[in-house]
């Protein structure tokens, strides 16, 4: 008797990206009409930077392949036929060593627990495990108010932003005067190296659906939207036809399982503003206005959209409430820390070595994050920081490394949580520049309603040009300093209160590298012109690698032989710096003998 398997290929943004469908088309192939082996598409199951991924579980026994071509894929399929396994391209196994078994193990799947193994457009493989009992639960056998107060005495704090709590939300809605009131999803993922949303929204799109249909319940809610990005259509189309599914199904719609509850949602898109991750904004775009942000003692519990009474929390959030409703409010504080219970979603990139989707337990540090799950720095180089919660966020050094990664502990720090974009950066960042290019963002982002914003970015910006195009002068840090606290003092709505992070917390903890720029030099090697690469003849071999890519003819040496940089003919362009194999090469300021 044949063995029982299932093949999973990572059919994600990632996956796809990374050749995944001609894969699939390969596995599918071979594996037609063979009744014994089972073939899906599923969701992103973290593991990006070795995409495309094959997941075989055979006998209940898990083994994942990376890199996977479609000639390896053939390689899978017709030992599957066998009843056998490739031992090569192995990255994880349930049973044996394998390269990233510490990635998957080391994380605590919640949110993510069905990402990677059912095919999102399959309703039944979402039913199959557990998927809409939870909501059927809610709503045949729980009163809106008991519903309420598990989450509230779940802590469940929300996944997008500054982590209000979602059970206070819920009740500020359900007590709001009002006949019409409205639940709605923040899918409109902005921040630079943040995927955490897409990733939910395109491997698991039920669990938003559910948890929304379990929200709307509670706070007596009708209608409801999923608010994502233009720029993610596959997360529309999942998300699209998990609606459609659970419509049919009778979990939307009239009377949801069999009860006087009517709900419904739709999917709206944006348009790629970034301000319009702002929920007022966002809800003044489903409206069809500009989206631009109102005023905050307006709460939309009261008067939201159009001007109803609106509970609007982010995918995350929404896709943590059926397994709260399922396993009650105390296993889920049982996990992370007091104030911020749970666990949280984080994209992992920058200079790291194992780039991808994670799901950990509240209250892990910054060190077990970046080298336990990320395996450490790109090219073993030196940590320098780590950037947290979007371009609103701050940069945090490598003394803060044993930070509780939470709620509150990072906002302390200077930075945030935001939605859960995590980005690591070595010795060869500047971290004036990453100011710069985070300010550039915000200023382009800007709504242009509130003058401390509209005007303060592009002051602020204009000074980080200045140091980093060589133009700084004494005291800008100063001068950066005071304009970044009025913005956050004076801003009308919260991306705009919290824009200047990027520059207090450079300004914190890296003030040496202000103070370098305005003398015109550039620790980094980054920024052009504000340094002069130098080669350490003791750990020159030879290899040519900067002389063959420096564009000013500034390097000499024969092959195997030390090499030599002029300085007065080098331009400061810091591509030698990223050549060097062995790091002989480094940024000295233009001024040294």
């Amino acid at each position: 008797m044949k063995s029982q398997a299932t093949v999973r290929i990572g059919m994600a943004s990632c996956g796809i990206a990374s050749g995944a469908a001609p894969v699939y088309e390969e596995l599918r192939s071979i594996l037609a009409g063979e009744s014994s082996v089972e073939v899906k598409r599923v969701g992103c199951v973290g593991l990006c930077f070795r995409e495309p991924l094959v997941e075989v579980d055979m006998d209940g026994v898990r083994t994942i392949y990376g890199d996977v071509t479609p000639e390896f894929a053939a390689q899978i399929a017709r030992s599957l036929l066998k009843g056998e396994l490739p031992e090569s391209h192995i990255v994880y196994s349930d049973k044996a060593e394998a390269p990233e078994n510490a990635v998957l193990d080391g994380q605590m799947r919640v949110v993510l627990k069905n990402s990677g193994i059912i095919d999102p457009e399959d309703m039944g493989d979402y039913v199959a495990r557990g998927g809409y009992k939870a909501a059927k639960r809610a709503i045949s056998e729980m009163q809106p108010e008991k519903i309420i107060e598990t989450i509230e005495e779940s802590g469940l704090r929300g996944r997008g932003g500054g982590g209000f709590p979602t059970g206070r939300k819920w009740r500020a809605c359900r007590e709001a005067e009002g006949d019409i009131k409205y639940v709605i999803a923040n899918g409109d993922e902005g921040d630079p190296g943040a995927f955490m949303d897409r990733s939910l929204m395109e491997g698991d799109p039920h669990s938003v659906v559910e948890g929304m249909i379990i929200g709307a319940y509670a706070v007596g809610a009708g209608r409801g939207f999923i608010y994502v990005r233009n720029e993610y259509p596959l997360a529309v189309k999942r998300l699209s036809k998990a609606i459609e599914d659970a419509r049919r199904a009778g979990f939307l719609g009239r009377r949801i399982f069999g009860s006087g509850f009517s709900f419904d949602i739709e999917i709206c898109r944006g348009g790629g503003a970034f301000v319009c991750g702002e929920s007022s904004a966002l809800m003044r775009s489903i409206e069809g206005l500009p989206g631009v942000p109102r005023v905050k003692y307006i709460h939309a519990t009261e008067k939201g959209l159009w001007d109803s009474p609106t509970v609007l929390n982010n995918v995350e959030t929404w896709a943590n409430v059926p397994t709260i409703i399922e396993k009650g409010p105390e296993w889920f504080r049982s996990i992370g820390t007091e104030g911020s219970p749970g666990t949280k979603v984080f994209s992992l990139v920058g200079k790291v070595k194992k780039s991808g989707l994670i799901e950990v337990p509240m209250g892990m540090t910054l060190k077990s994050v970046i080298f336990s799950l990320g395996g450490g720095i790109l090219k073993d180089r030196t940590f320098k920081a780590v950037q947290t919660g979007g371009p609103s966020g701050g940069c945090l050094p490598a003394s803060l490394l044993d930070l509780p990664v939470d709620f509150d502990t990072l906002s302390s720090a200077g930075s945030m949580m935001g939605s859960g974009g995590m980005i690591v950066m070595d010795e060869r960042t500047c971290m004036v520049d990453v100011a710069r290019y985070f300010i550039d963002f915000l200023s382009d982002e800007s709504c242009g309603k509130c003058v401390p914003c509209r005007e303060g970015l592009r002051a602020i910006q204009k000074v980080l040009h200045d140091l980093t195009g060589g133009r700084g002068r004494k005291g800008d840090d100063e001068l950066l300093k005071d304009m970044a606290e009025r913005l956050a003092e004076t801003a009308l709505c919260g991306l705009g209160k919290t824009a200047a992070n990027p520059v207090l917390s450079t300004l914190r903890y890296f003030p040496e590298e202000y103070a370098e720029h305005e003398d015109g030099y550039c620790r980094a090697g980054v920024c052009r012109g504000l340094f002069v690469a130098s080669i350490d003849e003791g750990l020159c071999v030879g290899c040519g690698s900067c002389k063959a890519l420096c564009p000013a003819g500034a390097i000499s040496g024969r092959q195997k032989e030390v090499h030599r940089i002029k300085a007065s003919a080098c331009i400061g362009c810091g591509s030698c710096l990223d050549a060097c194999p062995v790091g002989a090469i480094s940024a000295a300021r233009r001024d040294a003998p």
